[in-house]
């Protein structure tokens, strides 16, 4: 199939004519050819409807300021089970359903324990203050971090990211589930990898109503794509697209206009050494497009602070007021 990739506002017919974006109705039709980029690259969604029982196992429990924490496994798919942290506002109306947030880790050996803030940065313990303002935060580890070995040439994914956001769709499921939780004010929030995943995990899943992500993103003709080829990750990008930024199938402009007329907040730090701000604000005007023809222009929020590879405690309380707003919570 042509490729339309660097064309946002332009969409590809049945027929192979390029036509451009002037509607919703059409942005639909673009918005799908997003994601069947992004699956040449990660390899297809898996079917969803033949998924293992929702059963949840809990290991330890503990109790903190506000909320009790417990330490669980949830089914991915066949056997495979997802280590994970899950957050419980203590002082929640009897009845009263919560917003609820899915909190995911930069690439760190401990995983979910930095966001728990047991490990590493302050800067990053967002599931634990997301949980003090009050929400059911789901914090899992991604695969082969924290309690969660994983053999990639073994499983039946493409990529350790599609794997990732297949396991985050399951912690949706998981929140959705939850007496606690109301199913339609559900966010994702993450820094790095955990960013990056926010993002992908947003865009294959409509459930999550506002996405945060924290450093984890560039447009690609600004990245090394070497960096993005481990198994972790996506090898196709090395063997198929052979790290040609010209050759690959999707980029991030797509990614974040993918994701309207949801809400959207990127903190992307100037001296990010990971993530070259000039890809970011390449990007910006294109994806603006998209949330103004979908009249949700006051739903995308890029902040541009002036640090390293952080969330620092200014910017990330700023998205956390944008995760109150958009998900209508009061703290």
């Amino acid at each position: 199939m042509k490729s339309i990739h660097s064309q946002l506002l332009a969409y590809l017919t049945s027929e192979g004519e390029t036509r451009p974006v002037r509607t919703p109705d059409d942005w639909a039709i673009r918005r799908r050819q997003i994601l069947a980029g992004m699956e040449l690259v990660m390899g297809k969604l898996p079917d969803r409807s033949s998924l293992p029982p929702l059963d949840v196992t809990v290991t330890t429990r503990c109790e903190d300021s506000g909320f009790v924490r417990l330490s669980i496994t949830y089914p991915a798919e066949g056997s495979d089970r997802v280590p994970a942290y899950l957050f419980l506002p203590k002082d929640r109306p009897a009845g009263c359903r919560v917003p609820a947030m899915l909190a995911l880790h930069q690439t760190i050996a401990s995983g979910k324990k930095e966001v728990a803030g047991e490990e590493g940065s302050p800067n990053l313990a967002y599931a634990k203050e997301l949980a003090q303002r009050g929400y059911v935060v789901l914090a899992p580890d991604y695969p082969s971090f924290g309690e969660y070995a994983c053999d990639f040439t073994r499983d039946s994914f493409v990529s350790g990211t599609m794997k990732g956001i297949s396991n985050h769709m399951r912690g949706v499921d998981l929140l959705q589930a939850r007496e606690e939780v109301d199913p339609g004010r559900i966010g994702v929030i993450g820094h790095s990898l955990g960013g990056h995943n926010a993002m992908f995990a947003g865009v294959f899943d409509p459930r999550l109503k506002t996405i945060v992500a924290s450093c984890g993103w560039t447009a690609f003709h600004y990245d090394v794509l070497a960096h993005w080829t481990s198994e972790r990750y996506m090898p196709r990008i090395r063997d198929v697209y052979g790290l040609d930024p010209d050759r690959m199938p999707f980029d991030f402009h797509e990614v974040v206009a993918a994701l309207a007329p949801r809400a959207f907040f990127s903190s992307s730090p100037l001296r990010d050494q990971g993530f070259d701000i000039r890809g970011v604000k390449w990007t910006e005007p294109k994806a603006r497009e998209v949330f103004a023809l979908l009249e949700a222009d006051d739903r995308l929020r890029i902040c541009y602070p002036d640090c390293a590879h952080d969330f620092p405690s200014e910017v990330r309380h700023e998205a956390y007021e944008f995760i109150d707003r958009t998900l209508r919570h009061s703290v």
